[in-house]
């Protein structure tokens, strides 16, 4: 399966079911009285984390996501079915950033975690509500809500303790193969590996833990070079880092020092918070001839480093005979006992609320534009809203609607815009004349 990490899905909650206008009209019943029932809810959209998914590929194939409606209302005061959710399966370690305002919603990371992402439009209510002394028959019913509709970011940052880096071939792979049951492919030329691979290591102590092989890193990665910018927020996630480094001196341009220096370059420029992580070098492949010279070498140019930390861990290793495997992989659990978890800055949702939430308090009910000289538009949240909401196929509701936008103060602020008699007004699709 191919492997997906970033995708932009559009995602829209159902509108809910309309009220109705109905009256009892049973035999023997005088002014029976209205009898029309509540709209259901619209269906919202959920985003849940499914522990079986290791990729967005799902969403390259479809990418919007529309709720189904409530149902309308009925007479004998029955209220529409209300519709279902429609839940959406993500993969552990999705965060959700709304495209449009660019705000981190969520960071989805536990399974079975739940995000409602739009929220499904409440139902209207029906006449039967309306009733009062003075109207005891009204023909006044509500429409329903739509329901909410947003552009949102799916973004997947491998969820994993140890993160393996390190320039291509350098045995990323391989320790991983050895390390744990995972069987990534494995093969003597650059860039074998192409997506992230995940494995479970287990210690005969009993501690476990997860790591990532991520694909080879090269110099200019941060910049958009090789596959390195592709897969380093994967990085983001994991605790401790092991950088691994050749030293078979295969091949004559292959600098370890070199090396170690240009990937922490390329971690830095990333993220600079990554350097202050857990760090240890793995030289690899010790069991070829030259690799002894080469990491003693490595050594030197280390110690003569004033850059280098002076308690920077060094762990050879030769994967293909273990030599020094199941030390490394000790030293990485202690290392993960006591380290925490690490969270990017860009990663943290700016509000604590479980639900897309995105209206400003600070917003004005409504606001009148002058388009021509005798036509208006009224626009804001608050008033369009209460427009969706007013069934205009009844007069009542029309009157209803008027009464409150007078009671909002439309009707004094057209006045005092110039407004006159027998101008036209907008809201929405909405238009009528106005009058003082």
């Amino acid at each position: 399966m191919a492997f997906v990490d970033q995708v932009k899905i559009n995602v829209k909650a159902g509108k809910g079911g309309d009220g109705v206008v109905s009256f009892r009209h049973e035999k023997y019943i005088d002014m029976g009285g209205p009898y029309g029932g509540d709209g259901g809810h619209g269906g919202s959209i959920i985003l849940k984390v499914d522990s079986g998914l290791r990729t967005l590929m799902d969403f390259r194939y479809k990418s919007h996501f529309k709720a189904t409606p409530g149902q309308n209302g009925a007479t004998k005061g029955m209220t529409g079915r209300s519709a279902d959710d429609l839940v959406i399966k993500v993969p552990e370690g999705t965060t959700v950033t709304n495209t449009d305002t660019g705000q981190i919603v969520a960071d989805l990371t536990e399974p079975g975690e739940e995000l409602v992402v739009a929220k499904g439009g409440r139902g209207g209510r029906g006449n039967i509500h309306f009733a009062t002394s003075k109207n005891p028959a009204p023909e006044i019913a509500e429409n329903g809500e739509p329901g909410q509709e947003f552009n949102l970011q799916l973004e997947l940052r491998v969820l994993a303790d140890v993160g393996l880096v390190g320039f291509p071939s350098v045995g990323k792979s391989t320790l991983l193969s050895v390390a744990t049951a995972a069987k990534p492919k494995v093969a003597a030329y650059h860039f074998t590996t192409l997506v992230p691979n995940l494995g479970m290591v287990q210690l005969d102590d009993g501690r476990d833990f997860v790591m990532a092989d991520l694909p080879g890193l090269i110099e200019g990665a941060s910049d958009g070079v090789g596959l390195g910018i592709q897969f380093l927020r994967h990085v983001e996630r994991t605790r401790v880092i092991l950088h691994m480094i050749d030293m078979s001196g295969v091949d004559p341009e292959n600098d370890p020092y070199e090396a170690y220096k240009a990937i922490n370059a390329e971690l830095a420029a990333y993220d600079p918070a990554l350097l202050e992580r857990p760090q240890i070098i793995v030289p690899t492949k010790m069991d070829m001839p030259d690799a002894p010279t080469a990491l003693e070498m490595f050594k030197e140019q280390l110690a003569a480093d004033p850059e280098v930390p002076d308690n920077l861990e060094i762990m050879p290793i030769s994967s293909l005979n273990r030599d020094g495997v199941q030390d490394l992989l000790r030293r990485t659990a202690d290392l993960l006992d006591v380290t925490p978890q690490f969270i990017s800055k860009d990663m943290e949702p700016e509000t604590d609320q479980a639900m897309y939430e995105f209206e400003d308090p600070d917003a004005p009910a409504f606001e009148i534009e002058h388009v021509d000289d005798d036509f208006w538009i009224i626009t804001g949240d608050e008033i369009e809203d209460i427009m969706r909401r007013t069934n205009t196929a009844f007069t009542e509701s029309l009157m209803r609607f008027a009464r409150v936008m007078r009671k909002m103060g439309v009707d004094d602020a057209l006045r005092e815009a110039g407004a006159k008699n027998g101008d036209t007004v907008q809201i929405l699709d909405f238009q009528f004349e106005y009058e003082e």
